[in-house]
């Protein structure tokens, strides 16, 4: 077994400092002053705000206030893929035995897909109550339509039978599942590595392992860095998507917004259930025990941004053992999107409303599917979410274009939904804490 997790070693050292820098800088208080001054700015440039100056001249304004928001997010993006694989490598290798790595396998999947489902049911409940959809006037849609907010890449589901999506999630080309972005063949992969590694001596291990204890670092390190300018990066990102579609367009969704913010809510809630019943732990203890890394979640918009603090709130504030905390908080924060998921239903449901598209019981059940296979996976960045609407729009008829209606609120509903994922990332080490208890 690789040892690596010695709170004397110079990886916990180094992490520790970049996450102690990450707290000391109250990144969500400067995070919603800056939300809060570029709604300002963008309604006061906004050709359907106070429009102060010329539209040509506020668009212009719009891209370069958002310049530092699209330098964070390259920064973001630029490392997820390396810190995923590193993460999840060394959380095997700390696992040291194999038996127990299948038996908690055995058990954190099933747990997964069982919080994805129930989150998407209730945001699908949600939608259909509050019915948002209803509220939407008919010109806002055809304005919001011809923008040109809704162009967003999509990718579609190919078109493979089951026996061959099963078989295509073995990563035979590792560079190219990177390139691409697909998130659960890296982890397959990475796992797979890992599992190697630990049926390996150490001595033919050791410089792979080290290798990896770098990545994390290096990675940790650069994240870091984009945190001092995350402040200016949502300013940036939200003055000039209020600037493009004004004060029309947040009032226009405010059902919406409200829906997505209720079932967020209610999962959230359904975690302190699940904490409570079957983590046999305090709620609220535990709340006050992951404040900081919901916070700083809030803030980045990316649940892989914040794995190290997860891992070292799992580890510290919630005593879960290394083995299992660094194996599940990797691995749930690319296939345990339970925030992202609800997110998704909701806002099909509310496009299908509006374009009257009606979903019988059996096509809702699919709808449900489908939400849980797309979020599995999806990398865990900001804004990619809306990304892969687009492909569960394509399978309900909903034309793709239509998310421009609900793109002018989605930043802020991506921090929410993205609190909510880790979250339950957390949830699910304080589950497998006490299932694990006797292995």
């Amino acid at each position: 077994m690789v040892k690596t997790s010695s709170k004397s070693s110079p990886r916990r050292q180094s992490l520790n400092k970049s996450i102690r820098a990450l707290i000391a800088q109250h990144l969500w208080l400067k995070i919603l002053i800056g939300m809060g001054l570029g709604i300002a700015l963008g309604l006061t440039l906004s050709p359907a705000g106070l429009a102060l100056v010329p539209e040509s001249l506020a668009q212009d304004i719009g891209s370069w206030v958002a310049l530092p928001g699209r330098i964070f997010l390259g920064l973001i993006q630029m490392v997820i893929v390396p810190l995923i694989i590193c993460s999840i490598i060394l959380g095997i290798t700390t696992s040291g035995s194999l038996e127990f790595l299948k038996t908690m396998g055995l058990r954190i999947v099933p747990y997964f897909v069982f919080t994805t489902a129930l989150s998407i049911s209730i945001g699908l409940i949600v939608v259909n109550v509050i019915k948002p959809g209803s509220f939407i006037d008919a010109g806002f849609v055809e304005t919001a339509m011809s923008s040109g907010q809704g162009h967003v890449p999509a990718k579609t589901f190919e078109d493979l039978t089951i026996p061959e999506r099963i078989a295509n999630l073995i990563p035979t080309n590792f560079t190219q599942a990177s390139l691409d972005r697909d998130m659960l063949k890296i982890v397959i992969g990475s796992i797979i590595l890992g599992i190697v590694m630990l049926s390996l001596k150490q001595a033919i291990t050791k410089p792979f392992n080290d290798l990896c204890v770098f990545g994390q670092i290096a990675t940790m390190r650069i994240i870091s860095w984009a945190m001092v300018i995350a402040p200016y990066a949502v300013f940036g990102l939200i003055c000039e998507i209020v600037i493009k579609i004004g004060f029309d367009a947040l009032a226009g969704v405010g059902m919406y917004f409200i829906s997505v913010l209720a079932g967020l809510l209610l999962m959230l809630c359904a975690y302190l259930l699940i904490i409570s019943l079957i983590g046999g732990r305090n709620p609220i203890t535990f709340l006050k025990s992951i404040r900081e890394v919901q916070l700083l979640a809030f803030s980045t918009s990316s649940s892989a941004a914040v794995m190290p603090l997860s891992i070292q709130a799992a580890e510290e504030k919630l005593k879960v053992r290394p083995e299992i905390a660094r194996f599940v908080v990797p691995l749930g924060a690319t296939i345990n999107m339970d925030g992202t998921a609800l997110y998704q239903g909701v806002a099909a449901i509310f496009l299908c409303q509006i374009f009257g598209v009606d979903l019988s019981a059996g096509e809702t059940a699919i709808l449900l599917l489908t939400t849980i296979g797309a979020s599995i996976g999806t990398p865990a960045t900001p804004g990619v979410g809306i990304i892969v609407l687009a492909t569960i729009l394509i399978g309900i008829g909903v034309p793709p274009e239509g998310i421009g209606i609900i793109l002018g609120v989605d930043r802020i509903l991506d921090m929410c939904r993205t609190t909510i994922n880790v979250t339950g990332d957390l949830t699910a080490t304080a589950v497998m804490e006490r299932w694990m208890k006797k292995k």
